[in-house]
């Protein structure tokens, strides 16, 4: 444990101190991004396809790092990001009255442009009809976005273009929320549609979602140590915790079959604070207490499925407002066997 002192409050332990982490160079958070991409592929792990925000797409040689891994990715692009909708003409002359160059680059005829103008002046996407698609369904009801898609080739980090990619505008049909993604895989490619590539990009909320409930409710952020070891350390019991909750509320599912009252992470851990903390406790005070907290879990659980539903109903009537039929329209959702 680390010492304290009146003063400086917590402080490092000689031990830790000297510890030194196994990369003591510097990296960049997608440096550290493909390096984890090696060891899931060293480990024997199979993607289908990769997605991450636009934190991520911006960096040109973390793409470039995986498509020489020949992985599949879908991410969500800036609205600043270059690129061309036509594979542009490459020369090796350089501009007049200038020396001649020794490296390949972009005819002045064809400079690139931002994703965001080529939404507006492009006639590729100006002649485009919008699409809708059901992505998801979420607690207030389905979420219908509208789609337009082109070939694109993405402008690396030396000016030129990259392979063919895909590029999806999607705009919410409420909101008028316009997002971008960037895939390294095509519609009409051996496997790829455009629906599974919609269903790759827009499943990142579940990886924020599954951080959100470390954060909230397993205490991920709230350590309090210096040292790597202490928040190693923090971190690995941290994702136990996660994953024994996890799987307690799977099993839950599974017995409980298509139940729409299913348990939810948060309610697993507070059912084992419970258990925890009555486990020394005599008999019927430990009764006592289970009643009670099973008389809030149904409690609570009665109250979210009437949240869910009259927030689903009204989803629904904005939707046939905008003269939408939800069961009607192209989808997203995997149907469950």
């Amino acid at each position: 444990m680390p010492c304290t002192s009146p003063r400086l409050g917590p402080t490092i332990p000689r031990a830790e101190k000297n510890y030194v982490p196994d990369a003591v160079t510097f990296r960049t958070k997608p440096q550290i991004a493909l390096g984890l991409v090696d060891q899931s592929l060293a480990a024997g792990i199979v993607v289908k396809a990769w997605t991450f925000d636009e934190f991520y797409t911006r960096d040109g040689e973390f793409l470039d790092g995986l498509e020489a891994r020949n992985q599949v990715f879908v991410g969500e692009l800036p609205v600043h990001a270059h690129g061309w909708l036509k594979k542009p003409q490459i020369t090796q002359v350089g501009p007049k009255r200038c020396r001649p160059t020794k490296h390949p680059r972009v005819t002045s005829r064809h400079p690139s442009r931002e994703v965001r103008n080529l939404l507006k002046h492009s006639p590729v996407f100006r002649q485009q009809a919008w699409q809708r698609y059901r992505i998801k369904d979420t607690d207030k009801g389905p979420e219908v976005w509208e789609i337009k898609w082109a070939e694109f080739w993405r402008k690396e980090t030396h000016g030129l273009p990259g392979r063919r990619h895909c590029l999806i505008v999607a705009r919410n049909v409420r909101t008028k929320e316009v997002k971008f993604f960037l895939a390294n895989r095509v519609p009409g490619n051996p496997g790829v549609t455009l629906r599974w590539l919609l269903r790759v990009a827009f499943q990142r909320w579940s990886v924020e979602s599954c951080f959100r409930q470390a954060k909230e409710e397993l205490g991920m952020d709230h350590y309090e140590v210096r040292g790597w070891r202490c928040i190693h350390r923090h971190f690995y019991v941290t994702q136990l915790s996660h994953l024994f909750c996890a799987r307690v509320r799977q099993e839950y599912d599974r017995s409980e079959g298509n139940s729409p009252d299913r348990l939810t992470l948060e309610q697993v851990r507070s059912a084992i604070n419970c258990w925890l903390c009555v486990a020394d406790l005599k008999p019927d005070i430990r009764q006592d207490r289970y009643q009670r907290e099973l008389d809030k879990q149904t409690y609570y659980q009665r109250r979210n499925a009437q949240a869910r539903k009259s927030h689903t109903k009204t989803r629904i009537a904005t939707l046939r407002e905008l003269g939408i039929d939800v069961d009607k329209i192209k989808s997203c959702i995997l149907e469950e066997t």
